[in-house]
């Protein structure tokens, strides 16, 4: 999310104070109305990490989203972009007939992928439905194509796991760290710009303090709800993390504060 424009503090961007004299790839550079994907983020910072190499310099690739971390280490397959006139209709099938309509409608044109995801999984229920409308072929088809990964075996791959509490009491925080650096005049210019349907609409916190600008709930219930909703994807990044980074150098809470230079000796060791 923090590929955006126009919500640097609810997505947490590092600010020009944190970047330094580092320079920092792939922030701020997106309109909020634009359909951002996995595979798109995959073909942009493989050029980014084409221009460090050209400059002998090393990319940190920092951030949660583990489905984005997959593709550069295993590779995504080579989808054809979706027509935006397909994507729009099933958005708006999606709104129409219901999640559970557009489940039974996958079910047809792909079985073995409605089989995975639940029938509350709007987001890949339509994915799938849109790779269909535009190729022809199942998703699931698409999914048993080889792939090719951006990052070679010589990448150092970390993975910070705190402890739970703590990260939760870390969420709770930074949201109303965020309140106070103005996140809400942030909300006020994306709702004035009209309705957002595309991917930054999912950026969190950014539906509640909606509903407090249109006056649908009070700031402290909204300020509630978005903190839970942020411990509760923070909880599914961690089991993600646990699942899918087993061959990661994972380093807990305790361990990264005590063993700093340990860590950054890690990154750095071979050049």
């Amino acid at each position: 999310m923090q590929v955006y424009r126009g919500l640097p503090i609810l997505t947490a961007q590092p600010s020009a104070e944190e970047q330094g004299d580092i320079p920092h790839y792939l922030f701020d550079y997106v309109e909020l109305g634009d359909t951002y994907s996995v595979g798109r983020w995959k073909s942009d910072v493989k050029e980014a990490i084409a221009t460090l190499a050209g400059q002998n310099r090393p990319a940190i690739i920092a951030g949660g989203t583990g489905l984005y971390f997959k593709a550069l280490i295993e590779g995504l397959v080579d989808i054809p972009d979706i027509d935006p006139k397909i994507r729009a209709q099933i958005r708006e099938d999606m709104e129409t007939k219901g999640v559970a309509a557009m489940h039974r409608q996958l079910r047809v044109c792909d079985p073995e992928l409605s089989a995975r995801l639940p029938q509350g999984d709007r987001q890949r229920i339509a994915r799938g439905l849109e790779v269909y409308a535009m190729t022809g072929r199942p998703l699931s088809d698409w999914q048993r194509e080889p792939t090719i990964p951006v990052l070679t075996e010589a990448a150092r791959q970390i993975c910070l796991m705190p402890d739970r509490q703590w990260l939760y009491a870390r969420c709770d925080q930074r949201f109303d760290a965020m309140i106070e650096a103005g996140a809400m005049a942030e909300v006020e210019q994306v709702a004035k710009a009209g309705p957002l349907v595309g991917s930054a609409s999912k950026v969190l916190g950014l539906e509640e303090l909606l509903a407090v600008y249109d006056g649908r709930i009070e700031m402290q219930d909204a300020v509630s709800q978005a903190k839970m909703m942020t411990r509760r994807y923070a909880k599914r990044q961690m089991t993600w993390f646990r699942n899918q980074m087993m061959s990661w150098n994972m380093y807990s809470e305790q361990e990264y504060y005590n063993n700093f230079d340990k860590i950054v000796h890690f990154i750095s060791k071979n050049g």
